[in-house]
This record gives C-alpha cells, structure tokens and sequence, in this order.
C-alpha cells in the first residue's frame, strides 16, 4: 500500500463537562470513511465502552457522539497530520500533532488516557511536555491487538468509569 500525507479529517469531541479525554493515534481507513473515531466495525472500542458503562453499544455516529458525551468522554488523536500507509500504525511518519489544549482548556479533564502503545509514544514524544500531564495507557482496541480479548480489554479500560463520574 502507497503511503501517503493525509490530514487529520475529524473534529474533536467534547463539551465543557467532558472529564477524561481518550486519545488515539490517527483515525484508520475505515474511520475516515465513516467521519468518526473507532469507525472499523472490528475495533473493539465501543464493546469495550458498552461493558465498562453497562450501556448498549452505540452503532451510528450520532449514537456514539451522545454516547461518548453522556458519559463525559473526549476523543481526539495525537496526530494531526502525517504520512500514513492505509492505516498502518508502524507506517506513520512525518508527524505534526494536534494541539490537545484546544480541549483541556475548555474542557473539565480529570485524566488522559491513550488507546494502544503508539498512541502512548507519539503522545510522549510530541505532546506531554505541551500539556504538562502524563498519560495513561490502555491496551489497544485495534483488531491489531489479537492478544487482548474483550474480557481483559473490558477490565483494563474499566479505570475510566471512576474518572468520568461526577
């Protein structure tokens, strides 16, 4: 697959009662064809977030932007821009990323958290020092992460429900 130079083609989400912010690297393909984050129907990210809130598992975009809001949750990715091949995460160079304090500025953020260990990496090397708050990292969603199942996902991810209560 030919790697190319692609913009980050989502908005952030968030309001000003978003309390964690979970950030990823860069959307996938399927996630910029679908206009929104997690978009690969097997990224485990929204059975992961079902379970941990005890909720119905949103399927449409609209369904997964109240869902995300409802439970105080702000995503974004680290990556504004870069050279990507299809949505290979080892592919990623050429990185600009986005500035995060758009959001933690207006935003009543608690805690961030990054999905998967590049996200983690790129966050460390290109935004912690910006912010001045450190990361936590959970096991990727990706199909990718064939060794996690739901199950371990589900506990793993379970330390944001804490976060997002009032």
């Amino acid at each position: 697959m030919q790697a190319e130079s692609i913009l980050h083609p989502i908005p952030p989400l968030y309001t000003k009662d978003s309390r964690i912010l979970i950030l990823g690297s860069f959307p996938s393909v399927k996630s910029r064809e679908t206009g929104f984050f997690y978009g690969h129907p097997r990224n485990r990210f929204w059975s992961v977030l079902g379970s941990v809130f005890e909720d119905a598992v949103p399927g449409t975009v609209p369904e997964k932007k109240e869902f995300l809001l409802r439970h105080g949750i702000a995503v974004w990715d680290v990556i504004r821009s870069c050279t990507i091949a299809g949505s290979s995460d080892a592919s990623i160079k050429d990185v600009v990323p986005n500035d995060i304090r758009l959001i933690l500025e207006t935003a009543k953020i608690r805690r961030i958290y990054v999905n998967g260990r590049t996200a983690e990496k790129l966050y460390r090397k290109y935004t912690e020092a910006v912010t001045g708050q450190a990361a936590v990292c959970l096991p990727s969603t990706s199909p990718a992460n064939a060794a996690w199942s739901l199950e371990r996902l589900v506990e793993a991810w379970s330390v944001i429900r804490a976060e997002t209560s009032l």
